[in-house]
Parts: C-alpha cells; structure tokens; sequence
C-alpha cells in the first residue's frame, strides 16, 4: 500500500487479504475432490496408479477497496469477468 502498487496472489485469499486480485483454482472444489482420491486409496487402490488431474474450475476475485486505495482504476470488462468483487 505504501507504494501503492497492485498485487495479484494465486488464491482469493490474496485479494481477501487486501491484495488487488486472486486468481487461481477454486481451493474448495480442490479440497472436495481430493476426497475422491481418499476413498478411493481407502479401498485399496494403489495411489501411484490414480491419474494426475488438474482443476478444472478456476475463480477470479478483485478487490476494489484495495484498487480505490492505490488509485487504480479496474476495467468494466475484467469486473464483470470476477466471480467475486470485494466492495
């Protein structure tokens, strides 16, 4: 803030935290469907053989306390885009 300069973070958590933007997987969706991979390994499956798989759902957050704060200026566009923005 001090410099005001935009910080971006792979997470909401980033922008919850006062950062400009997170973008990144959706870390509950994440959370749910490792749960797949649990069970699946609690029933006997050998975890080496589960495919990798990468998310599939990603969420945009921008916060626009903090973009008022260093004085910059969010385009129309990428607000409609966010899947969330922090009044």
């Amino acid at each position: 803030m001090k410099h005001r300069l935009p910080v971006m973070g792979e997470f909401r958590t980033m922008a919850e935290a006062g950062g400009l933007t997170g973008y990144g997987a959706d870390q509950a969706a994440m959370w749910r469907h490792s749960a797949l991979y649990v069970d699946k390994i609690l029933k006997g499956a050998n975890a080496g053989d589960l495919p990798v798989e990468q998310p599939s759902k990603f969420e945009l957050v921008i916060n626009l306390k903090t973009a008022r704060a260093i004085d910059f200026s969010v385009p129309p566009t990428l607000l409609v885009a966010a899947d969330e923005v922090i009044e």
